[in-house]
């Protein structure tokens, strides 16, 4: 790939951090990315890590080594920034700040949230939750953006509709609201009643009119391994779910969606590597094919 068509592509990856963030980068290589995403924690757990000045200053160098500029981190799988439980509330909201704070000290300029549980009532999260973005926001000023992420509409989980994603990010304070965009997820899209195979232009023209594209900052790349409106998030190999390769061929050749950081968080497999490196290729090959068809 040479440069020009590398820096353009913004394809890749969520990647290992073990052994520490700044192992990520070459991990990004070894499959081939020019875009990579990160969890900056074990994202199970809610101890904090010690992260050195060092580990900072070498997760810079080594992106900037293997020419990685787009990079995604993607917050704790505890946080619950809906949660109507006082002390969860507390916990999720100290852990979102601190999640903001490392981002902004590795120098990762967006930082993917699934929207939180209401548990009790939806209105009441969608309430409690951008009034805790808008809190964490504050107590961590800087460049961060953080990514709304669609969900597939499992349980009380906020976030799967286009509405209430704009509902959320209009109660984010105003202070802050420049600091809030998405990230769409297909899978998710797909679980949620959105029908990128049978509606692909349909499901982007809704998009556009009620969130817009240009607040579309990150697409991760997942097929399905259930159908259609299932309300399940389950990914699959890219075309070998029930969304299949035509979603996928036509994000991979759509102009529209040519800034759009493109991230793969489909099953890696036993080494990691194998399976991403096919993954890439497969994506890769789509985007071709759109090319030499024009």
């Amino acid at each position: 790939m040479d440069q020009r068509n590398r820096t353009a592509e913004r394809l890749g990856a969520h990647v290992s951090v073990q052994g520490g963030v700044d192992k990520a980068p070459v991990r990004g290589k070894a499959i081939g990315a020019t875009a990579i995403q990160v969890f900056t924690k074990t994202p199970s757990q809610w101890r904090e890590p010690g992260v050195s000045f060092e580990s900072y200053t070498t997760f810079r160098r080594e992106c900037e080594r293997y020419q990685l500029s787009n990079i995604v981190g993607h917050d704790s799988y505890l946080i619950n920034l809906a949660s109507p439980d006082p002390g969860l509330s507390s916990r999720s909201e100290a852990a979102f700040v601190a999640e903001l704070l490392r981002c902004e000290a590795f120098g990762i300029p967006l930082l993917v949230s699934h929207p939180g549980n209401y548990i009790d009532d939806r209105s009441a999260g969608l309430v409690r939750n951008a009034a805790a973005y808008t809190r964490c926001l504050e107590a961590a000023p800087g460049m961060v953006v953080v990514l709304l992420e669609t969900t597939a509409g499992c349980g009380t989980s906020l976030g799967s509709t286009f509405e209430e994603l704009a509902l959320l990010r209009s109660l984010v304070g105003d202070e802050v609201r420049h600091r809030v965009a998405f990230c769409a997820d297909t899978c998710h899209l797909y679980s949620a009643g959105y029908d990128l195979v049978g509606d692909y232009e349909g499901v982007w023209r809704r998009w556009d009119e009620i969130l817009g594209l240009d607040q579309l900052r990150c697409l991760h790349l997942n097929d399905s391994k259930t159908p259609f409106a299932s309300c399940r998030d389950r990914h699959e190999l890219i075309g070998e779910g029930s969304l299949g390769p035509g979603p996928f061929r036509r994000i991979m050749t759509d102009p529209r969606l040519a800034h759009v950081i493109k991230i793969l968080e489909t099953p890696k497999g036993d080494d990691q590597v194998t399976a991403d490196r096919k993954m890439l290729r497969r994506l890769r090959s789509y985007a071709r094919r759109g090319r030499s068809a024009r």
